[in-house]
């Protein structure tokens, strides 16, 4: 006799992983991703087996929470040495990746300005027919990927891929991006290794809100009989509360927290860099994955920072999702992998780009991509983009992370957007240096005074002032700002009441208020209407 169909509960976190490190922009690429494996990855579990002790040690200072140090106890050192060994064995193809990336720079420094197409022979074996030799207009010479062709090559490793499933209770959850997840079956933690692309991921995060039997889900992602208790525990009879679609006039304008907001009207719905909290009690009020309706018409990226495309949340949406929208960049440039095309390899069936100043259609009104300068180290990267959403008469500027470093870009801008009513900006003043993100695709390290000049900035009240005074917003939200709990395992803000990002946030709030701009900076939830 079958049982009744069964609901995923709510406060199920569902972690994306690449060789068991949490999955994000730069790990979904094989153009960068075995440059991360072997750069970064292998180093620090080298590191952490040779003196785990020192790892321990400089956690315990919060000023080095987010720096290359293994986050578990010493106890654990022959965990990470059996994946630092299993990864060195089977990932030997991004160890040699690297190697041969080294020598690709060495020769491309040799190149003197005459013609390049003598040094083709002595591209390195490996990466042979996978690049083009190129010189910009000082004779400088590098090397541009054919990325569409990594992905149909060894380099893609979908055997990588996996997902890790447990329940959680509160926010606090780990950093990620210095540590891997490791064997935790124990604590009810379940590791899946199917690719993201697998349908079978959709047919799980479907039980959210429709439930399936337990039986068919569970031979869908080929859950082994000894691990079946522990995924039972994911499931409830009981169903999630209802969120119907915004039937009303005008738009509703819902915060999610950081960059997420959920922009409605009556005839569609977009949300913008989704970073949702899971469901469970909690005295800090916030929208959830239970409170998105069913149907997601449209997902805005802004940039590939892993604060914004997040595949732990778009994972579990895919299957609501109908268009996701991308800046159009992704040249074959290592420090700009495609968006659109890690997402379209990752099971995503509709991603569209958008470039400066284009347009797409939507019911009732209409998306446009818009300039991005700033927080990314000053690096050429195309895949950014601020997106101007006009639903129902109203406009609203979605600028995430944008850094005025040339006000009178937004002079030119202004009579191509025209009247905005309501500007969302992100303030993260002093962000963290290039290295921080871009360290292991630098061919040599940066010297200490340069890394730090080239921080990834977004804008300071100055600088976002300006901003305000060309476009003259109505109303200004300041967003994206790692402030809500539920975003500790990405970001390590460590707020106090005098933090610069703070500072800055409440010189902009003040002089919005000085001037009858309506301001805010939203926390944990925030909905209000524009009619």
């Amino acid at each position: 006799m079958s049982r009744p169909p069964v609901y995923l509960k709510q406060n199920v976190v569902a972690e994306p992983l690449h060789n068991q490190w949490y999955a994000w922009w730069f790990l979904a690429s094989p153009m960068t991703a075995p440059l991360f494996v072997a750069n970064l990855h292998v180093k620090i579990m080298e590191s952490f087996v040779a003196n785990p002790a020192i790892h321990v040690a400089a956690l315990k200072s919060p000023a080095l929470r987010g720096g290359p140090y293994l986050n578990c106890g010493v106890e654990r050192v022959g965990e990470v040495k059996a994946l630092l060994e299993r990864t060195l064995q089977e990932e030997s193809l991004a160890m040699r990746y690297a190697a041969a990336m080294r020598e690709l720079d060495a020769l491309l420094a040799s190149a003197e300005g005459y013609s390049l197409e003598e040094l083709y022979p002595r591209v390195p074996d490996l990466l042979r027919g996978y690049v083009e030799l190129t010189y910009d207009l000082r004779n400088r010479a590098s090397a541009r990927f054919f990325e569409p062709l990594l992905y149909r090559s060894p380099f893609h490793r979908e055997s990588s891929q996996s997902v890790s499933l447990r329940l959680v209770h509160g926010d606090a959850r780990p950093y990620v991006f210095s540590t891997p997840r490791l064997d935790d079956s124990r604590e009810g933690d379940l590791q899946v290794r199917l690719p993201f692309r697998h349908e079978a991921w959709d047919t799980l995060f479907a039980m959210r809100r429709t439930p399936a039997p337990l039986e068919a889900v569970r031979d869908a992602l080929g859950i082994a009989p000894q691990d079946g208790d522990t995924f039972a525990t994911f499931f409830t009879p009981e169903p999630p509360r209802p969120a119907p679609r915004y039937d009303g006039d005008g738009v509703r304008v819902r915060y999610f927290g950081h960059a997420c907001v959920l922009i409605e009207s009556r005839h569609v719905s977009v949300l913008t860099d989704p970073v949702v909290s899971y469901d469970f009690p909690t005295d800090l009020p916030r929208f959830t994955f239970a409170d998105l309706p069913e149907r997601i018409d449209y997902v805005l990226l802004t940039h590939g920072h892993a604060d914004h495309l997040m595949f732990e949340p778009l994972l579990q949406l895919r299957h609501r999702i109908g268009t996701v929208v991308v800046p159009a960049g992704g040249g074959g440039a290592l420090v700009d992998p495609s968006l659109k095309l890690m997402l379209q390899h990752a099971g995503f069936r509709d991603v569209v780009t958008l470039s400066e100043l284009e347009s797409l259609p939507v019911p009732g009104g209409e998306l446009v991509g818009l300039p991005f300068l700033g927080e990314h180290g000053d690096l050429d990267v195309r895949g950014k983009l601020a997106h101007l959403v006009r639903l129902e008469g109203k406009a609203l500027l979605m600028a995430a992370d944008s850094n005025a470093l040339e006000p009178r870009l937004y002079e030119h801008v202004q009579p191509h957007v025209g009247s905005i009513d309501m500007m969302w900006l992100g303030m993260e003043s002093e962000g963290g240096p290039l290295s921080w993100m871009y360290g292991p695709l630098l061919p040599a390290p940066l010297s200490r005074k340069m890394d730090q000049s080239r921080r990834l900035n977004g804008s300071n009240a100055a600088r976002a002032i300006d901003i305000v005074q060309r476009l003259k917003p109505r109303q200004v939200r300041i967003y994206a700002m790692g402030r809500e709990p539920w975003l500790g395992h990405v970001m390590v803000m460590g707020y106090h009441e005098q933090s610069p990002q703070l500072v800055e946030s409440r010189k902009l709030l003040a002089h919005c208020r000085e001037h009858g701009v309506d301001a805010d900076m939203p926390y944990g939830q925030a909905e209000s209407f524009l009619r």
